[in-house]
């Protein structure tokens, strides 16, 4: 069994990569969902990331299709002591913002779905700056006391109101973030690195990157000329076309071949590296797609390695 990782200041244990949750009910229907999911626990995982949108944008979805997927594979395995579900609420077409009200509301929504009494990790998926940080954390705060939520962390936050919600919650003694869902990989630095990471080291908050494959990019099976059946084929197209996203490429098959690892692997290898971060998300249509995924557990760049990636990227 690979050590898990403690994730920031909480008592969660986690697997070093998050299954995201974004292709059930949406690429991957409920058998190859299941399929995935018992192939990444068989692995040794343990973590799963989810949202109450997913996947609203598909036409003839309302949102909770991913959460509903979750809960009766939870129910028909019955294993719930065995995982940390990690879910988001704000994003939800019917429970869009987080005010008070709205994230109640959400939460008795998604635990429903989740077939579960308590969310392991509840994120704010997107902060909404009309409602002050004092009545989102009240409100997580009240969750947590009434035993329906363990941890909370947010994602796609600014650092500034990061910082004020660190503080409100230090200054009144409530529920503080444990985590930050931060979009970070190799072909994507800039929103995650600096000021909003260095608030989450000061925090001793740990980074769980999303998008960690930059849409499938950093699969490696992006190449020129080569065309993907894909439904995100489109936005890993993009890094194609770019310098970097090309440096990048160069870099992780020298790695990959030198190391007998998968592309994947190597690209999730290098964000486990990095400070702050405790387990990048990534996402499985097929159980084939999962053991480079895991692989992650397993392989531990040298200095070198580190450092050629990261200038790659630079």
């Amino acid at each position: 069994m690979t050590s898990l990782r403690k994730l920031g200041s909480s008592d969660l244990q986690v697997f070093p990569l998050a299954l995201g949750g974004n292709v059930f009910g949406w690429t991957a229907d409920e058998a190859q969902s299941f399929a995935v999911l018992d192939a990444y626990v068989a692995a040794g995982g343990n973590f799963l990331d989810t949202a109450d949108a997913y996947s609203a944008w598909i036409p003839g979805n309302e949102g909770g299709e991913s959460e509903t997927v979750i809960g009766k594979w939870l129910a028909a395995r019955s294993n719930r002591s065995d995982i940390v579900v990690a879910t988001k609420v704000g994003a939800h077409p019917a429970y869009k913002g987080l005010s008070a009200a709205t994230i109640k509301a959400a939460a008795e929504e998604s635990l429903r779905r989740l077939g579960t009494d308590h969310i392991d990790l509840y994120y704010t998926h997107f902060d909404d700056e009309t409602v002050p940080v004092e009545e989102i954390i009240t409100a997580l705060d009240q969750l947590v006391k009434d035993g329906k939520v363990r941890e909370i962390a947010a994602s796609n936050i600014s650092p500034e109101r990061l910082q004020a919600s660190l503080d409100f919650s230090e200054r009144e003694g409530l529920a503080r973030y444990v985590a930050l869902q931060p979009h970070y990989n190799l072909v994507s630095r800039d929103t995650y690195e600096g000021e909003l990471q260095e608030t989450a080291a000061r925090a001793g908050l740990a980074a769980v990157p999303y998008f960690a494959l930059a849409a499938g990019f950093l699969t490696g099976k992006y190449r020129p000329g080569a065309s993907v059946e894909s439904a995100r084929a489109e936005k890993a197209g993009q890094h194609l076309a770019s310098e970097r996203g090309q440096k990048v490429l160069v870099a992780l098959d020298k790695v990959a071949e030198e190391r007998g690892a998968e592309v994947a692997t190597v690209a999730l290898a290098w964000l486990v590296a990095r400070p702050t971060v405790a387990a990048p998300i990534a996402s499985a249509r097929t159980v084939e797609q999962v053991p480079a995924l895991v692989a992650v557990a397993d392989l531990q760049l040298t200095e070198q390695e580190l450092a050629e990636l990261t200038e790659a990227s630079a």
